[in-house]
Formats: C-alpha cells, sequence, structure tokens
C-alpha cells in the first residue's frame, strides 16, 4: 500500500532531516513509527501527505508517485488519508458536530449522508452526547477522539495519528487506543506517530524506528527492540543485481569495468595479466586510474606469494 524508498530529504544549510528512509506498508497493517525528537518523523509525514518533497527516492501510495502529484490533484489524493495532527486543530468557532459536519460538507455530502456519518463516527468515538460541545469545552481526550471522528469523515484507506496520545492521561490515551484499533479492524490502515511507550508495548504490532533521519529498527512486539529494518523489493533487487556482479567477477578486487575488459580480451587467470605488456596495456584501453589499480593488484598478489 505505501513504499518509501531510499527517501532522503535535506535542507538549506546542509540540515539532513531523513537519509535513505526505505520501509513498506501492507493493506490493513496497523504499525508505529517511533524515534526522538528531531529524529525526522514529522518531515516523514509532510512527505507523505505532499507538503513537501524529497530531496531523493521515491514514495508511492498504492499506484500514485506522491512526489510527482500534479498540485490540482492534491485534494483527491489528501481524500484518501486521513490525519490527526499533534496540536488537533478542530475549528474552534464550531461545535464538535460542525466540525465533523464541516469537514463532509466539504466532501460535497448531502445533508441527510451528513447527518448519519456525522452520527456514526460521534458514536464511534463515544462522545454522542457531547456533540454540542465547543473545543475549549471538551477535556483533552475528547479533543483529540473528536479529532479522529473528523479525519474519518472521507472514509480513509490511509489513517496517520501524529502523537495522539501525547498529552493524555493513562485512561485517555487507553480509549483513544481502542478506538485506532477499531478502526484498524474495519480494515483501514493505521500508522501512528509516537513518543508513549505505553501504548506501543501495549499493542505489540510493527514498529518502525527512526533515528537521525534513519530507519534503525523494523520490529514487531515492542518500543525497544531493535531489530535490523526489512529491506524493501527495490533494495532486495539491487542486493542481488550486486551479488550476481560480484560472482561474475573473475578477479577479486579489480573493478568491474576492468574485469569487463579482461573478459572481452579472453584474460581468465593471475598469469595472463602478470604476463601483459605495456603494448597490451595500451591495447586494452586501460585508462590511468585503472592502470595504477591494476599496478597495486599486482603487487599485493606478488606481495602474498612472497610471504606464503
Amino acid at each position: 500500500m505505501l513504499l518509501f524508498d531510499k527517501v532522503s530529504k535535506k535542507y538549506d544549510g546542509g540540515i539532513i532531516a531523513l537519509e535513505d528512509v526505505g520501509f513498506k506498508v501492507d493493506q490493513g497493517e496497523f504499525f508505529f513509527l517511533v524515534g526522538p525528537s528531531g529524529a525526522g518523523k514529522t518531515t516523514l509525514m509532510r512527505l507523505l501527505i505532499r507538503e513537501e518533497i524529497p530531496t531523493s527516492g521515491s514514495i508511492f501510495f498504492k499506484e500514485i508517485d506522491v512526489p510527482n502529484i500534479p498540485t490540482k490533484l492534491l485534494p483527491t489524493y489528501r481524500q484518501r488519508l486521513g490525519i490527526v495532527f499533534q496540536d488537533i486543530k478542530l475549528l474552534s468557532t464550531k461545535t464538535l458536530e460542525e466540525n465533523i459536519n464541516f469537514a463532509l460538507d466539504i466532501l460535497g455530502k448531502e445533508d441527510k449522508e451528513i447527518k448519519e456519518t456525522t452520527d456514526y463516527l460521534l458514536e464511534t468515538v463515544g462522545l454522542q452526547d457531547r456533540r454540542n460541545l465547543f473545543p475549549h469545552q471538551l477535556s483533552g481526550g475528547e479533543q483529540q477522539r473528536g479529532a479522529i471522528a473528523r479525519a474519518l469523515a472521507n472514509n480513509p484507506e490511509l489513517f496517520i495519528a501524529d502523537e495522539p496520545t501525547g498529552n493524555l492521561d493513562p485512561d485517555n490515551a487507553m480509549q483513544v487506543l481502542e478506538i485506532l484499533k477499531k478502526i484498524n479492524k474495519g480494515g483501514t490502515t493505521v500508522m501512528i506517530i509516537s513518543h508513549d511507550r505505553g501504548i506501543v508495548n501495549e499493542m505489540k504490532t510493527r514498529v518502525v524506528r527512526i533515528d537521525q533521519g534513519k530507519v534503525i529498527s523494523d520490529n514487531k512486539g515492542d518500543y525497544d527492540t531493535v531489530k535490523t529494518p526489512k529491506k524493501t523489493s527495490a533494495e532486495e533487487t539491487k542486493d542481488k543485481e550486486n551479488k550476481k556482479e560480484e560472482e561474475n567477477v573473475k578477479f577479486k578486487g579489480l573493478d568491474i569495468g576492468i574485469n569487463e575488459i579482461f573478459d572481452k580480451a579472453k584474460i581468465s587467470d593471475i598469469d595472463m595479466i602478470l604476463n601483459l605488456t605495456n603494448s597490451d596495456l595500451n591495447n586494452l584501453k586501460l585508462n590511468k586510474s585503472q592502470q595504477d589499480e591494476l599496478e597495486k593488484y599486482v603487487a599485493n598478489y606478488l606481495n602474498k606469494e612472497k610471504h606464503e
């Protein structure tokens, strides 16, 4: 469903926010993105929602090449995502019900559907009796649950929550977690950016850890366990190609270019290399750096033979 392939993001002044980030997410997964402040988690989310564009690498959401989405199609793309930001962003001048109604109205829904969907979403997050309150009249946990309800208005394929339990007490945090689990059981892929060790350990699900702009662990289980990240299919293909190239190299230690020249000239063993004359080297059209490398290779071989 989602693929980050060797994604890097660099800012002016030599600041590297992300470096060669690679991981994939399958349809219906529930996973956490964790790491210390400044690790690059928020940058990664901004790239995913196309608020920013990577310096290099590819991001695919299903069939969509995210960095290359035309500006006029961005709203359509973002309607496939449900996003709850760390600062919640409920509209302060509207009641909770009006916040959800507004999101549905933007999507062009009819009045009847708006009412039915709003009722359903308020019931999903357990806030039916708080519908007529303004955000400042709601507790922190209620505001967070209200933001989740609003983010679900467009029936997203991928739900992203940035620190959804960051400012909540344990009871409210667990309520939010139960709602997110319910969303996932309904078929929505859920990605949670979190520092909350408690909810991560409670879920015992996939945990992608990022630090200093790099994915350093991809583990299933708990917050603290570190496990080597899974390779993307593109990385696995590249590894296979490199391995194949290495297997085809006759003279280990010489670069592939020299090996290819020797292969075309049918130079197949070290004795043939040792008997090459200056005229032969010129005919082989080795450049200066290649000749220097070959000279070191021969010297190392002769030195090794001498000591053996």
